[in-house]
């Protein structure tokens, strides 16, 4: 192998126990406004090897590695003031945000970014576009990419508002099963000793992971969002009090994406479970020093919790329908829990400008329709 010869790529289907972060990987190449994957771990927990190895899954697209040291004119680009003075034209010089596009912008140790930065690349994330602002003059470029940033939890956390705007996040650790630990370090020696026969024994894998992957995001556009599975994701979402809705809209992205991965057409309770496991576990509201985790058991009861109030309430059961007296907008009320004095109060509070959280559902509190006919989902 000659010097200019590139190195191979540890292959993707190759990585043992990473199964939630390669599915994070895989769902927000399927629809990149989900707003990029953040992946915290200790070191050692083949994070960039799996990141790298994704990358190269999506052909001839770019992997752009954004150092923490960039400045500002080096990741959103910049304008060419000279040029404008004496031609009349601004000369556009692209960053590593328009550089990333179509491909994968990745951003090792990414809670050491400065925080303009971090902005910067998660709003370019979630519009596809980098705008460059100077004196007046503005241009903007496409920058549509699969955003990673990952980050040793240990040298310091992102803050809350910066974590937040990362659409899904992954904790990864080393396995504590003796035999997964083998089988790693099995994998990892044959690449050491022979790469090139390592990537040739999983390139039909990887290959059959990266077909799918295309023939999702031809089908994503196609994909039912149900009145149902919205009227779900609501009810967890306000119940698990989450800041915003924020974590509404990435779930809904995330559970499209992943249906069009299993190639359907039309979003089930599976894939809601998938992507609130992957989309609430940063976002949950809690108190200082609390663990910035959540229990999967918990979004779980609180998904069949949704289930059952729903389906009760299209059988006549305890969820009992009534109207706001001044807006009129239809409630549902649940009416096996509260008393009736906080049923009449939730009802009351149900108007769309009083509480900024319009289609909350809890005890005592109104759930209102999304008002959203089924029809296909538009990423």
């Amino acid at each position: 192998m000659t010097a200019d010869t590139p190195q191979p790529l540890f292959p993707f289907s190759a990585v043992v126990g990473q199964d939630d972060l390669r599915l994070s990987l895989i769902l927000t190449a399927i629809s990149p406004r989900i707003g990029g994957v953040v992946v915290r771990g200790e070191k050692g927990t083949a994070k960039t090897t799996t990141v790298r190895a994704f990358a190269s899954l999506l052909g001839d697209a770019p992997l752009v590695n954004l150092p923490v040291g960039a400045t500002e004119d080096r990741v959103v680009g910049s304008l060419d003031m000279e040029t404008v003075l004496t031609t009349g034209r601004a000369e556009y010089r692209p960053g590593l945000l328009a550089q990333a596009d179509g491909g994968v912008l990745y951003v090792d140790e990414v809670n050491l970014l400065a925080d303009h930065l971090v902005d910067a690349l998660l709003d370019a994330a979630a519009t596809g576009r980098v705008t460059v602002e100077r004196d007046g003059i503005s241009h903007s470029s496409p920058a549509s990419f699969v955003l990673v940033g990952t980050m040793n939890p240990e040298e310091g956390e992102l803050r809350p508002q910066l974590l937040d705007r990362f659409g899904l996040a992954v904790d990864v650790a080393a396995s504590t099963r003796p035999e997964t630990r083998v089988e790693i370090i099995r994998r990892r020696l044959a690449f050491e000793d022979a790469p090139h026969a390592m990537v040739a024994e999983w390139e039909g894998d990887d290959l059959r992971i990266a077909e799918r992957i295309d023939r999702a995001r031809r089908l994503v556009r196609e994909v039912v969002l149900p009145d149902a599975v919205l009227n779900h994701i609501a009810w967890l979402c306000s119940r698990i009090e989450v800041d915003g809705m924020r974590a509404d809209l990435v779930i809904s992205r995330t559970a499209v994406a992943h249906a069009a991965w299993e190639g359907r057409r039309r979003v089930l309770d599976a894939d809601i479970d998938v992507a609130a496991r992957l989309a609430l576990p940063h976002r949950r509201r809690r108190q200082p020093f609390e663990a910035p985790d959540m229990e999967e058991r918990e979004v779980r009861e609180t998904l069949e919790e949704a289930r059952r109030f729903f389906e009760d309430n299209e059988t006549g059961g305890p969820a009992s329908e009534s109207a706001d007296e001044e807006t009129g907008a239809e409630v549902l009320v649940d009416s096996e829990k509260p008393s009736d004095e906080q049923a009449m109060q939730g009802a009351s509070q149900a108007r769309p400008q009083s509480t900024g959280k319009a289609g909350t559902a809890g005890s005592g509190e109104p759930f209102r329709s999304a008002g959203v006919s089924a029809g296909p989902y538009r990423a």
